[in-house]
Order: C-alpha cells, then structure tokens, then sequence
C-alpha cells in the first residue's frame, strides 16, 4: 500500500492551520511518525510525599475503590476542588 504523500501547505497563521486539520488527514502529509526530543519540556506536576495517619489513608483508599480510580487520582481531585475549585467560595474558613 504505497500512498503518495502530499505536500503540506504554508499556513498565514495558526487560525488557518487549525481549520485545514479540521478538514484533512495527518496521514495524508507524513510518511511515518515521526520521533521528537524536547528536552526542555518541564514537567507540570511535582511529586511530593506527606505522612498520614493509616486510618486516614484506608478511609481514601476505600472511597477510591468505590468510585474505581486510583487513590492519588481521588485525593488530587478532592485538593483541586478544596483549593481551587468552587474559587475558593467557602474556603475562607481553612
């Protein structure tokens, strides 16, 4: 199955750019994918560890399981909407 590849258009702006994707296939443009290396690519999150108290830590682990996630997923999630979520309507009284 030997496909020609087209020549990939010169875009004036991203506006354009998005709108031919919208319309048309990678495949179409590319070969074979291809490798990137970014080495200045920082991470967006960071690793931390705490302590807690086990029974604290089973009481998560055990609403994780019932919503089938992972336990570090769930307590993300309840830290986002603790801190972030709701723009800190009632967590003025932390």
């Amino acid at each position: 199955m030997n496909k020609d590849i087209k020549i990939l258009p010169k875009f004036k702006n991203e506006d354009e750019e998005r709108d031919f994707w919208s319309k048309h296939d990678l495949m179409d443009y590319f070969s074979k994918p291809v490798k990137l290396k970014l080495p200045n690519l920082k991470l967006s999150n960071e690793l931390i560890s705490f302590r807690l108290p086990s029974s604290l830590l089973y009481a998560i682990k055990v609403e994780a399981n019932k919503r089938d996630m992972p336990y570090q997923s769930l307590m993300k999630l309840r830290l986002y909407d603790l801190f972030m979520g709701k723009k800190k309507s009632n967590n003025s009284n932390l």
